[in-house]
């Protein structure tokens, strides 16, 4: 799968693309990654969603500069819900929707950091469907997520660092009126969907206050209900679904 450079702006964005097999056209997804960047393990999760007939991209939302600078960053876009990286995620939706192999419909799945930013951009922009994964809330989930797309999402319950964000966004996606599935797993602990490899100082931190990936073997079942997810409100080629 190429490496890209998605035309916006005047350096470009970068960004990995995973194209599935056979003929299009397919809907697609907007990945967006982890804290530690668009690692070879977010590249792997855009290749699961090709192979499962997805056009995928992995913008790299930090374009390339320092690593620290960026989730400092990155964090406080997530809490003003606007800024540069808000704009990439904006600028890699409507490069897929405008593609001859893309439907049009479009969705975006974010993991860790990545998933506070999809829960965002699930009412923000014209996305069909969104996957939100350990993604922190909102500080007033009400206001910020009124007329989101469908939203499925995922957390883990021995995750302490975000305790209870199951609970208040299966309220607050209730109370909107938007169709939603979230799930907490109550063996897992933060990052069980993916195989993300934190540096020794922050692994041990991480295993303690998030159960760092405690419960892997949710894993499986996690995945399985966003493709199900995706194939009701995104694959669907019916504009109401």
């Amino acid at each position: 799968m190429p490496d890209i450079t998605i035309p916006v702006g005047e350096r470009g964005l970068p960004a990995y693309l995973a194209v599935p097999e056979g003929e299009g056209p397919w809907p697609a997804v907007v990945v967006l990654f982890e804290a530690l960047g668009a690692t070879e393990d977010m590249r792997a999760q855009a290749d699961r969603l090709a192979a499962n007939g997805y056009l995928a991209v992995l913008p790299d939302l930090y374009n390339g500069a320092p690593w620290l600078r960026c989730v400092q960053k990155a964090m406080r876009q997530m809490v003003a819900r606007r800024g540069p990286m808000f704009d990439r995620v904006e600028a890699a939706r409507a490069w897929l929707a405008g593609r001859d192999d893309c439907t049009g419909r479009v969705g975006v799945i974010g993991f860790c950091m990545g998933g506070g930013f999809a829960l965002v951009a699930a009412a923000r922009y014209d996305f069909q469907a969104a996957s939100v994964n350990y993604g922190i809330l909102p500080r007033d989930p009400l206001a910020a997520l009124e007329g989101a797309c469908p939203i499925v999402a995922a957390y883990g319950g021995l995750d302490r660092s975000l305790r209870g964000a199951a609970g208040r966004l299966d309220r607050a996606l209730t109370a909107l009126d938007v169709p939603h599935e979230v799930t907490e797993y109550p063996g897992a602990g933060h990052s069980f969907l993916t195989d993300s490899r934190l540096p020794a100082p922050l692994n041990a931190v991480s295993k303690v206050v998030m159960g760092h990936g405690r419960g892997r073997e949710n894993a499986a079942d996690a995945w399985d209900r966003i493709f199900a997810f995706f194939g009701t409100h995104l694959a669907s080629r019916d504009p109401f679904t």
